[in-house]
């Protein structure tokens, strides 16, 4: 060993008999070393310390660097687009047709349903199916005019949100896949007039609530039954309309499959019965047996409840049917149904029979407005709609509430 300098430790020529080694040192403290073989270490470097021209050095044992995009990690350079089940590893990869020029940004990574947003000059981005829930409600039929009025039916009920069954103990039904850029027409239906007085005269059934589009096959609930005034049947409809109060004259209208229940009717011998309730969505209206002085009208029945839109709701109700004042009328069922009333907008309830406190020219009670929602995946919700609700954010997902007629496009 021998050492250069007027520290014995600043400069160390090593031999070790097979190797022969250089070493600074400065302060004790060890700053490089070259091997007889010619190669530079340096455990420190202070590039503000490198003063005039490097000569050429070789890249060639440098790591980590690539001559081109298609060697980057998270960048793709391909003679196609990028597919839905094109799955990149994170947000943000980078996609180049070097055919078309078009280029690419995984926007959401999904295993084999991931976006690709197009930020080239063309347009088109990759997106997956749209698959879209709904829950479909028509307008409410209207009650039977004065006490002896059957309660008007709840508007057909259509559901394919979270395996919720549909009205008339149907199941759950399939949900739709919207294609993007097109435009899809949402219908609501409004509620039928009651019955008008003076006279015993029918309601009139809601209208139909639905979706339709190019490319699906459109979603159609069918308007609640109206109620029948003395002595007539009540109507079919989604749920059908109460039997007008004449004991044994007066039929339940019925309800339609997967939709609502049937309504009521009064069952007696007696003759001026009171009137029948309407159907709901989750169960029949009620039957009557009595006079509309001696018994209740029948009660509306049951609608169903939905967390479509985050909470629980409950809708499609029938109306209640009507009897005279010592007794009352029906009570609505839950969900909107009336009770000596109109059915409540946008639920889809039936309008109620009336009771002899109403008056002898009460008309009957208006079914409840339909209403139409759609719930969808955030990443494939466009923004592009017509006269629906300011949009609700659950989760994931984002929900429309359409309580009146217009447009979404996908």
């Amino acid at each position: 060993m021998s050492s250069i300098g007027t520290n014995s430790e600043d400069l160390v020529l090593n031999a070790d008999g097979s190797s022969s080694e250089i070493k600074l040192k400065i302060d004790g403290t060890e700053k490089a070393s070259i091997s007889s073989a010619g190669a530079f270490t340096s455990t420190t470097i202070d590039a503000t310390k490198l003063t005039g021209a490097l000569p050429a050095i070789s890249g060639a044992n440098l790591t980590g660097l690539t001559s081109s995009l298609s060697g980057l990690t998270d960048t793709t350079v391909s003679a196609s687009d990028p597919a839905v089940d094109t799955n990149p590893s994170a947000t943000g990869h980078y996609w180049i047709n070097k055919t078309s020029g078009e280029c690419y940004v995984a926007t959401d990574v999904t295993t084999d349903d991931n976006v690709w947003t197009n930020v080239g000059s063309g347009t088109g981005n990759v997106v997956g199916a749209n698959t879209v829930d709904y829950l479909v409600i028509a307008g409410g039929g209207g009650a039977g005019s004065r006490w002896h009025g059957g309660g008007g039916g709840a508007g057909g009920y259509r559901n394919s949100y979270n395996s919720e069954t549909s009205g008339g103990g149907g199941s759950s039904e399939t949900a739709l896949t919207f294609v993007t850029g097109t435009q899809y027409t949402i219908t609501v239906g409004a509620g039928g007039a009651g019955g008008t007085a003076p006279g015993n005269n029918n309601g009139n059934s809601g209208t139909d609530s639905s979706i339709s589009g190019s490319d699906i096959t459109d979603v159609i609930s069918t308007g609640g039954g109206y109620g029948g005034g003395y002595p007539n049947d009540g109507a079919t409809g989604g749920s059908g309309g109460g039997g007008g109060g004449d004991s044994g004259a007066g039929a339940s209208g019925a309800g339609t499959a997967n939709q609502g229940y049937a309504g009521g009717r009064n069952s007696g011998s007696s003759g001026d019965g009171a009137g029948g309730g309407g159907g709901g969505a989750s169960e029949a209206g009620e039957i009557t047996s009595g006079g509309y002085t001696a018994e209740q009208g029948g009660d509306g029945g049951d609608g169903l409840a939905s967390s479509i839109t985050g909470s629980s709701v409950t809708r499609a109700g029938g109306g209640g049917g009507g009897a005279g004042a010592a007794v009352g009328a029906g009570a609505g069922g839950a969900g909107g149904g009336g009770s000596d009333s109109n059915g409540t907008a946008n639920t889809g309830g039936g309008g109620g029979g009336r009771e002899a406190s109403s008056g002898s020219a009460a008309t009957g009670g208006v079914g409840g407005s339909g209403v139409v929602i759609l719930r969808m995946a955030t990443s494939k919700y466009s923004g592009t709609y017509t006269n629906a609700e300011t949009p609700i954010v659950d989760g994931t997902d984002t929900i429309l509430i359409f309580n009146s007629s217009g447009t979404y496009t996908a």
